[in-house]
This record gives C-alpha cells, sequence and structure tokens, in this order.
C-alpha cells in the first residue's frame, strides 16, 4: 500500500479586517474553517481553491498570493493533510446558490473571535494560517507550476 497526503487548497479572505470562514456540520459536530476541500482530478490547485470558495460560500475568489503549504497528520485518525492556502479577494456574491452538503453558512469574523473560537476549528491549520497572514507572509503564484 502506498500512502498518500489528502491534497487540500484553503481560501484566506481578509476583508475590514475580518476574515471570511465557513459554519460546517462535521462528524466532530459544527466546526469552522477555511472554504477549503480537496483538489479534484485533473484540476490544479488555483482552479480547485476558486471552485471550492464558490461551493462553499457563493463568493467568486481570485487567488493573489500563496499564503503557505500546510502538513498536518490528524492525531485521532490516520490521516494526513497537504493543504495550500491561498490568499485573495472575494467578490460576485450570488446568496441564491445552494453551499456544499454539509456547509451551514459563511460567516466574517476578527482574528479575535478566530482565537476565542478555538475549540471550534476543524484543524490547527484554521488558526495558524490567520496567525500567519497577520505576519505578513505571502508568496507569489508563480512558486507553484502546473505542468
Amino acid at each position: 500500500m502506498i500512502w498518500k497526503p489528502h491534497t487540500t487548497v484553503a481560501a484566506i479572505v481578509e476583508q475590514d479586517g475580518r476574515f471570511l470562514l465557513v459554519e460546517e456540520e462535521t462528524a466532530d459536530g459544527i466546526r469552522l474553517n477555511q472554504p477549503a476541500g480537496h483538489v479534484e482530478n485533473g484540476e490544479s490547485l488555483l482552479e480547485a481553491v476558486v471552485r471550492e470558495a464558490r461551493e462553499e460560500t457563493a463568493y467568486r475568489f481570485t487567488p493573489q498570493s500563496l499564503l503557505g503549504i500546510y502538513h498536518w497528520r490528524h492525531p485521532l485518525k490516520d490521516i494526513t493533510y497537504l493543504r495550500f492556502a491561498f490568499i485573495g479577494h472575494v467578490d460576485d456574491h450570488q446568496p441564491g446558490l445552494p453551499l456544499d452538503d454539509g456547509i451551514i453558512r459563511a460567516i466574517w469574523m476578527t482574528p479575535d473571535e478566530i482565537r476565542a473560537s478555538q475549540a471550534r476549528h476543524r484543524s490547527p491549520q484554521v488558526l495558524t494560517c490567520v496567525e500567519h497572514y497577520l505576519a505578513g507572509q505571502r508568496f507569489p503564484l508563480n512558486v507553484i507550476t502546473h505542468l
């Protein structure tokens, strides 16, 4: 058996001091996460993050830079995630679009609200990405090559 990490993408969006998150139903209860999900077969990382953001928030996401690449092993499951987090902006909100299964709603939260809600985070990647964003971490999109 060949081990493979789950490749995921996440959209990091800050607007007027608030970050775009989603509230979602999971096996562990209702959790908070950035708009995020798995890369599908045949998709580039950028295509995946644009699709996931639209499906989970009904906003159009435009990636502007790479925040970072995050390697996390779930402590209770035999799953390792390799998350590519992208910074960008959103527009073209389509509130009539149905959201992905399990997504309750998209919400905007301040950094302090995000820090205070850590017990409800889907993973430690949620706060780590916010803190890295606030620290000014950015990489150009051209560090990623899709062949």
